[in-house]
């Protein structure tokens, strides 16, 4: 048996914190995809930036054999729809945002003149206590900005189609990574980056081309991937996203599945997975004593490896996930030594690849 000796270190954090407290709301994801690119730079060859914003770095670019790992840059947040003539500003959704956790959260509302402190306000406790108790909706939750009407609301330069995302920040809790709202899937940009410093630390000459892309857009409905796949037309993918956490109270598990944080990342069973990916990769992280679970969907992935497999005529593609508790929340939670077993694992999948060896199911 083998092991890696890889661990997060104090500069990858330093990196991770900064990546994760930027905000890269989808469709405005250009801030934290130069963070992340500036962090790989050093460890790779080139890099292309797509029209929306999707990037690219690519060790080996001249291999005609292309292999892609990949994860998403976008967060979910909230557009302005509507301001009131008392100057209350209603939202509508970018991404899957949650209107359940947004009474009393503060917020960032992103103008051209910077960032305007706002809060999601909510009647007392005292005037809801009814049988006609209401309940948050996207229709009745307001940001309140401090403003007396709606003249002044615009002169802050909010209007509508600015930008609001909630504001929170990265903090560390025994061996665990709490990221605010963005760790879906800002970690997976970290642990494919970290993927790639660890190639170039440890001097592995891989025989393909590494394409290691952050795609923009996937939490409305994985537009970055499909530009990807079919800018690339990769041989083979490996996709890694956030699963749930299922060991969390209210949560069925014998509905939803028996995935846990501090267990290992989970490998997907799906249609879009192809089989012969997932058995390389569950094949590495037995050679090298790699933790991992398992996790099935039954129709679609709901992940970006659905927009690999089915482009470019059918990308072979597999999914690694990463356990995550409280999925588009502002306390979004993963397990340290998951995050570790990740990186591990795509690292361990990539060099046990042959591109000499067909995946087609029937030769």
């Amino acid at each position: 048996m083998k092991t890696l000796a890889y661990q997060i270190d104090k500069q990858a954090e330093k990196f991770l914190e900064k990546y994760l407290n930027n905000t890269s709301p989808t469709g405005y994801e250009e801030s934290g995809q130069r963070i992340w690119l500036d962090y790989l730079k050093p460890y790779i060859d080139t890099y292309e930036v797509g029209n929306y914003g999707t990037v690219t770095a690519i060790v080996n670019p001249e291999a005609p054999y292309k292999v892609v790992i990949e994860a998403h840059a976008d967060e979910i947040s909230w557009y302005v729809n509507y301001i009131s003539s008392d100057g209350f500003i209603y939202v509508i959704r970018n991404g899957g945002s949650d209107h359940m956790i947004a009474p009393a959260m503060r917020v960032n509302l992103h103008t051209e003149k910077g960032l305007i402190d706002g809060v999601f306000g909510w009647p007392a406790i005292h005037l809801r206590r009814n049988k006609d108790e209401i309940t948050p909706k996207v229709e009745n939750i307001t940001i309140d900005v401090g403003a007396k009407n709606k003249e002044e609301v615009l002169a802050m330069g909010i209007h509508v189609g600015t930008v609001v995302t909630f504001k929170d920040g990265f903090f560390q809790l025994n061996n665990r990574y709490y990221g605010g709202r963005a760790l879906d899937n800002r970690i997976g940009g970290f642990m494919i980056a970290e993927v790639t410093r660890f190639l170039k630390s440890q001097k592995q000459k891989l025989p393909f081309g590494l394409y290691i892309v952050n795609a923009v857009q996937e939490e409305v409905g994985l537009r970055g991937a499909e530009m990807a796949v079919e800018r690339i037309k990769p041989d083979l993918a490996i996709i890694t996203d956030v699963c749930h956490d299922t060991s969390t109270p209210l949560i069925d598990a014998k509905t939803v599945g028996d995935t846990n944080c501090h267990e290992g990342p989970a490998i997907a069973y799906a249609p879009a997975v192809q089989n012969k990916v997932r058995e390389l990769i569950i094949q590495a992280a037995n050679k090298y004593q790699i933790p991992f679970q398992r996790e099935a969907s039954s129709r679609s992935t709901g992940t970006d490896t659905d927009a690999f497999a089915y482009g470019n005529g059918g990308t072979p593609s597999a999914l690694i996930s990463l356990p995550l508790r409280y999925m588009h929340t502002t306390v979004e939670m993963v397990s340290k030594m998951d995050v570790e077993n990740c990186i591990k694992l795509i690292y361990a999948s990539l060099l046990d690849i042959n591109p000499q060896k067909s995946l087609k199911y029937i030769e």
